[in-house]
């Protein structure tokens, strides 16, 4: 086998890439990842592609890993700020690092691809990335919102494992809206019937289009609503018009109208099964709409459409009166400094006690009849 690293998409044929993949997941394929290169959200943000490739010795590729070297951890979504503090305080360095993710996506999905899922090859990628990250003077490597099948392979090569929670709504084979609302308890099904009766009340249309139906003035819409939230949170839209307009397919966009004005719009990507909303957006405050185009609308397209899952996005614990539950999602972590490596160790099994614990409790909240 050869091993290597290349630093752009665009030297590897998106044929050969995806055909390591199962289709299943949109953020994996080859058209997703390079549209970060060509929409330019990654280099200025501190995000240097390193993808990792296995050839066979006739050149075929058989294995790959999407990896970024960071120069901070903005974009993640698994929060090590209290680590990188740590180092700093003691004199350390913990930038650069190598992370293996889906830039500013905190979706779970494929991280290690292989022709035929090969464990081995898969091994021999983890291993690669660990030995760059040693020979490069990498802080740590770190493996974000891997799949369980994954993820038990690097438990077996990484001493740090974490996890958390997010909310996620499974389509229980509902016929429609209400089918679903009659599996809630009462005072929950009530809510949200409210809700949603609010958002007519105020005379607010929904709307759902396929990124390629947009036209130019919805385009700016959308990602004016998209910036905008970002810099009400004094945070930076770190992803391109031209970003978006590159995987339009892959877009689901929620508008809600008052008259004939869009005042507020939500961006979803599609996947074969899932649903996973994003980015939203509104001019000013209607009362309810935030749960209506973030959530309602998003679950009534995943049972119109036979989707399975809705992923409305990281944290929240508000979404579980709302139908979403809460679903542990993954990641592995090789740190390099030994004792850092201790203390961390030390450090997770605590929080992993801890997690539990809340896991429990948010168990606890479910809104259905039977858990």
């Amino acid at each position: 086998m050869q091993l290597s690293v290349c630093e752009s998409l665009k030297d590897i044929p998106a044929e050969q890439w995806n055909a390591l993949t199962d289709n299943t997941n949109p953020f994996i394929q080859h058209e997703f990842l390079l549209a970060f290169e060509t929409g330019q959200c990654l280099d200025k943000f501190g995000w240097f592609a390193k993808y990792f490739l296995i050839h066979s010795n006739d050149n075929e590729l058989i294995g790959a890993m999407p990896a970024y070297e960071k120069h901070n951890s903005y974009g993640e979504f698994v929060f090590d700020w209290a680590w990188a503090d740590a180092y700093q305080r003691a004199g350390i360095n913990y930038y650069p690092k190598l992370v293996i993710s889906i830039p500013y996506s905190p979706c779970q999905g494929p991280r290690i691809l292989a022709k035929d899922n090969d464990s081995e090859i898969k091994k021999t990628l983890i291993k690669f990335a660990i030995d760059f990250s040693e020979k490069n003077s990498y802080s740590g490597a770190h493996w974000l919102f891997n799949l369980k099948d994954d993820f038990e392979l690097l438990k077996q090569h990484t001493e740090l494992q974490r996890f958390d929670y997010q909310f996620h709504w499974k389509n229980n084979n509902y016929e429609n809206f209400d089918d679903f609302l009659n599996e809630l308890k009462p005072k929950k099904r009530k809510n949200i019937k409210q809700e949603r009766r609010k958002v007519r009340d105020q005379g607010i249309d929904i709307k759902t289009l396929n990124g390629t139906e947009l036209s130019d003035e919805q385009w700016d819409k959308i990602y004016y609503f998209y910036q905008i939230t970002f810099m009400k949170k004094s945070g930076s839209p770190t992803l391109s018009l031209n970003f978006f307009k590159s995987i339009a397919d892959k877009l689901l966009v929620i508008f809600a109208y008052n008259k004939d004005e869009i005042v507020a719009g939500a961006i979803c990507i599609l996947g074969n099964n899932t649903l996973y909303g994003r980015h939203w957006g509104c001019n000013e405050n209607y009362d309810s709409l935030h749960f209506e185009v973030c959530y309602y609308t998003g679950i009534d397209y995943c049972i119109k459409h036979g989707l399975q899952t809705f992923e409305p996005g990281a944290q929240g614990e508000h979404k579980i009166s709302r139908g979403f539950l809460p679903v542990k999602t993954w990641s592995a972590h090789w740190i390099a400094h030994p004792e850092f490596k201790r203390i961390l160790v030390q450090h997770l099994e605590r929080e992993s006690a801890a997690l539990e614990n809340y896991g429990r409790d948010l168990i606890s909240a479910s809104p259905f009849k039977a858990t």
